[in-house]
């Protein structure tokens, strides 16, 4: 029988990265540091904690995980305006079941997240993308010009952008929130790679407490080197925290992910010590970039994005068989290249001069 698919669906492949075996994967943002003993076994030791209980439903509110959180944001937040989840993905995708929905839209600005899309129709929200500037900045009159047009309930802003890495800055926020406002919807700057940011960039938690409509997001996946165990939050009004909690599936938030993610903050100091290291691997990187003649946008995060090929899908294929994955996104011409140790940097420059032909790694 033909199954009830709904149209929309009907020959989508699902969203993902390849998940290749190689001896040097760059291509899905991931911290490349492995957490340490003490961390493992403080990590063992709280699963083995919550191992007892597991005939018992998880806190369902995930209050500690929320203190925690919040303490580590500061900024003047509280539990309260603190929400969890499995992965940022799904603090998204519980935002758009909140405020978007059938006859409502939401917006970004391309190149952006590929998955924003998707969030929107999973959720029956409309779909409206406007465009960033060239060097990938975003113009604030274009941008505000997008917002009064097409009214958004939901305007999504990764902060470093992914997959270009742009930071905005603290202007440029408040006048998309301003302007998100005025049409009654919420702005969302999702700053999942918001601990890598470069001196002197801020981060929008700065305008949280004056800014009502306004949603900051973040991740453990990339900094905290957490990835695997699927943790993502945001920082908003307590009004934003309580429509979420309604659209929530009950007990969404394992007691297991919960004691993971409450043992690794019990540790941020020394899971963040690398952040350091990956932020000057990375300018590292995008200089040596540049210095081969390559277009590099400036990036916050901890990737670059360069290019600009004439077929980099051929770029990519010979870095791949060369045991170096890096990524094939962004527009046309470009690729990304997470940043990883210093010998798998190595190795992707001596890759990518073999394959192009030119520079020296």
């Amino acid at each position: 029988m033909e199954l009830p698919l709904r149209e929309e669906l009907r020959g989508i492949q699902p969203y993902g990265a390849p998940q290749l075996d190689v001896p040097v994967a760059l291509n899905v943002n991931e911290n490349p540091y492995a957490p340490s003993e003490d961390v493992v076994a403080d990590v063992a030791r709280s699963v083995a904690e919550a191992t007892r209980s597991l005939n018992r439903y998880p806190d369902r509110e995930a209050r500690a995980l929320r203190e925690a959180l919040a303490a580590y944001l500061g900024h003047g937040v509280t539990a309260d305006q603190v929400w969890a989840a499995n992965g940022s993905n799904e603090v998204m995708l519980q935002l758009l079941q909140a405020f978007g929905g059938p006859g409502r839209t939401a917006v970004s600005f391309a190149p952006t997240y590929s998955m924003y899309p998707e969030y929107a129709r999973d959720t029956a929200t409309g779909w409206v993308v406007g465009h960033r500037a060239e060097d990938f900045s975003l113009d604030v009159e274009h941008a505000v010009s997008v917002v009064k047009e097409h009214r958004p309930t939901v305007v999504l802003l990764p902060s470093p952008n992914n997959p270009t890495g742009t930071a905005l800055p603290p202007d440029t926020v408040g006048s998309l929130a301003a302007a998100t406002a005025e049409v009654g919807g919420v702005l969302v700057i999702d700053e999942a790679y918001g601990e890598f940011r470069r001196a002197g960039t801020p981060s929008a938690l700065e305008l949280l407490s004056a800014t009502p409509n306004l949603v900051v997001s973040r991740t453990m996946s990339k900094a905290f080197a957490l990835a695997g165990a699927r943790l993502g939050y945001l920082a908003a009004s307590t009004e934003i925290v309580d429509a979420l909690r309604v659209v929530r599936l009950p007990y969404h938030l394992s007691s297991v992910t919960q004691a993971v993610a409450l043992a690794a903050l019990r540790h941020s100091a020394e899971l963040l010590g690398r952040v350091d290291d990956l932020r000057a691997e990375r300018d590292r990187t995008v200089d040596w970039l540049r210095a081969q003649g390559h277009d590099v946008a400036d990036s916050d995060a901890n990737f670059a994005l360069f290019g600009r090929f004439d077929d980099r899908h051929a770029v990519w294929q010979g870095l791949l068989d060369r045991g170096v994955l890096i990524r094939e996104t962004g527009p046309d011409g470009w690729l990304r290249v997470s940043i990883g140790t210093p010998e798998e940097m190595a190795a992707f420059r001596a890759a990518l001069v073999d394959v192009t032909g030119k520079g020296t790694p």
